[in-house]
């Protein structure tokens, strides 16, 4: 097992994949070529069979420190020992919007003070461990192959330097010793796809490399129009949803991981690497708030090209997830021979939610082309027919039990947010309809929002917990319905919403963290708990923040705050001990974490006005 916790990662990538490199100097997690493709190293979830690259001092006496350089995706691990003190710093270049076998994950040593000695030990184990590889060392690097995937390293170092000279290959892996004095920068750079065999990179070659990087990340972020109170966290958050978007397509992938544990332990291990239609779609609303305008537009394309391919056929017009380059094989398999984080297993690869009906989407995407629609990006005679498309199966298809927005294993129901979310998926198109003058079975549309709305009044409320309930017949609390004013569907300062976020303090919420639902009053078809939700807990602070209690809303969400790791990333989940649980780090609660801020900073904005 991984001495690392989830949280003792930062992220860096490329725009097409992504690594996880731990406090201690080893990547734990890299796929290779694409967020979605097998591991290389995964020592997040077998340290022993999982591989990793590790790079850390000789003298084993060290105390480490984690940062990112200001406004980039570039990390930098610090290590002090009685000798000295060195760092190194990890980055990505970043590819362009073409696919490309071809990644660079770059490890820039560099000894500050004193001297140090490096000890840099990689130990790739391809195909999640499951396929052997042959290691070739040669006078100017090393290649590590399989069949499938090829690993170039090329050594950083300057003409007749000595101190990358001990070098040894064992069972595969390659073990090498850097001596470094104050001043010195050397490194090495592993390369998939490479166009030749290993060369060496000289340091001022390697500096430009770093230089462009940081040009890339700073000019990227100059495009930020948000100077509210919580500026850097919000820039943190925003170049994270970055990284985890698939370029070529513009597809967010939930998380980099699979297999990460909602409880340690248990069973809800879950693969993440794939672009849900309700996360990407959140993105569109959250980064257009922010002023990012481009990933907006490509995620409305990606949309409208998913809906295209499944015109005519059956089971709806989207699925609910897709890979990155939006194909839809997501078949579930279980890696039986990993241990699994701190011993939580199955270790799934692949999402078997994938073929569920899930009717909340309809509303998500609906929404989020409206936002965007209304700022500018304007929908299109194709996106349009898109839309039309979605909405008119919608109207025949909204009022049947579905699987919910949780993806419970647990059999269907008539989900209250679900019909939440298929209102607004009508309310959002009868508007584009009218402000754009597009021809639309508007009057189809307007009988199913009424229709929705009238049901949901009678069905979804609990006049005896006077609160709106899970789904319909049931007494079951449920978060995903703090979106229910944020929405429009009622006003956050109508009683039975006061009432309803009344019972969610009493039963939801502990100190300021909330939990989804209770899986003991709402059998989900899985075994054990989970921890706190964070996207909910942000998604109660805009909540909180709407209905006029800024109070509790600030409070609340400084509180969360506390719950990021040290470089400001949250995994899905807290658990009961305070520790992040779940894949990491997760794009919905980024999504949420901006969402909160900038709701919270207009309603505060609002108040010291009066």
């Amino acid at each position: 097992m991984t001495e690392a916790s989830i949280a003792d990662h930062g992220l860096i990538g490329d725009l097409q994949t992504a690594a996880l490199v731990s406090t201690d100097g080893s990547v734990d997690w890299f796929c290779c070529p694409r967020f979605d493709s097998p591991s290389v190293f995964g020592a997040l979830l077998d340290d022993e069979r999982g591989g990793h690259f590790r790079v850390r001092p000789a003298d084993r006496a060290y105390t480490t420190k984690q940062m990112y350089i200001p406004d980039t995706a570039i990390l930098v691990t610090r290590f002090s020992t009685e000798a000295g003190a060195g760092e190194v710093v990890d980055f990505m270049p970043p590819t362009g919007r073409e696919a490309t076998g071809n990644h660079r994950l770059v490890r820039m040593l560099r000894c500050v003070r004193g001297s140090m000695t490096f000890e840099v030990d990689i130990a790739p184990r391809f195909d999640y461990g499951r396929r052997a590889h042959r290691t070739e060392l040669t006078a100017q690097g090393a290649v590590f192959s399989t069949e499938a995937l090829t690993l170039t390293l090329h050594p950083v170092r300057e003409p007749d330097d000595a101190r990358l000279a001990h070098v040894r290959v064992d069972e595969g892996d390659l073990r090498v010793t850097v001596e470094l004095a104050a001043g010195d920068v050397r490194g090495v750079v592993l390369e998939s796809g490479a166009a030749g065999p290993p060369r060496e990179i000289r340091v001022a070659e390697f500096e430009r490399l770093f230089d462009d990087t940081v040009a890339f990340w700073r000019s990227w972020l100059s495009r930020c129009t948000y100077s509210g109170r919580w500026r850097e966290t919000l820039e943190r958050s925003a170049i994270t949803l970055k990284l985890m978007t698939y370029a070529p397509s513009g597809g967010l992938v939930a998380a980099p991981t699979t297999g990460l544990p909602e409880q340690v332990g248990g069973e809800r291990n879950w693969d993440y690497r794939y672009t849900w239609v309700r996360d990407a779609s959140f993105s569109v609303y959250a980064l257009l708030r922010l002023g990012f305008v481009e990933e907006s537009a490509q995620f409305s394309l990606w949309l409208r090209d998913r809906v295209e391919e499944r015109a005519g056929g059956e089971g709806g017009p989207l699925n609910i997830m897709y890979r990155v380059d939006g194909s839809s094989d997501l078949k579930e398999d279980s890696l039986e021979h990993w241990s699994g984080y701190r011993g939580s297993r199955p270790v799934r690869v692949g999402n078997g939610a994938a073929d569920q009906l899930q009717l909340d989407i309809y509303g998500e995407a609906a929404d989020s082309i409206f936002f965007a629609d209304a700022r500018g990006l304007q929908v299109g005679h194709r996106g349009w027919s898109a839309i039309r498309e979605l909405l008119d199966w919608l109207a025949a298809h909204w009022d049947q039990p579905e699987e919910g927005i949780w993806e419970t294993r647990g059999g269907r129901q008539d989900f209250t947010y679900g019909r939440l979310m298929c209102w607004v998926a009508f309310d959002r198109g009868i508007r584009m309809a009218a402000a754009r003058g597009r021809p639309a079975a508007v009057e189809t549309w307007t009988a199913a929002r009424d229709a929705i709305y009238e049901q949901i009044m009678e069905k979804g409320w609990d006049a005896e917990r006077g609160a709106f309930v899970q789904h319909y017949g049931s007494s079951v609390l449920d978060s995903s319905l703090l979106r229910m004013s944020s929405v429009g569907f009622i006003s956050p300062y109508d009683p039975m919403w006061a009432s309803t976020l009344r019972a969610m303090d009493a039963e939801l919420v502990t100190d300021s963290l909330v939990y989804r639902y209770d899986p003991g009053a709402s059998p989900d078809g899985l075994r054990g708990s989970e921890g706190t939700f964070s996207l909910c807990s942000f998604t109660y602070v805009d909540a909180l923040a709407r209905a006029g209690r800024l109070d509790d809303a600030r409070l609340a969400f400084e509180k969360m705050l506390t719950y990021a790791n040290h470089v400001g990333l949250f995994s899905e989940e807290i658990a009961l001990t305070g520790e992040q649980i779940g894949n990491f780090p997760q794009a919905f609660t980024h999504l949420a974490l901006i969402d909160a801020a900038i709701t919270l900073d207009q309603a505060l904005d609002r108040a010291a006005r009066k």
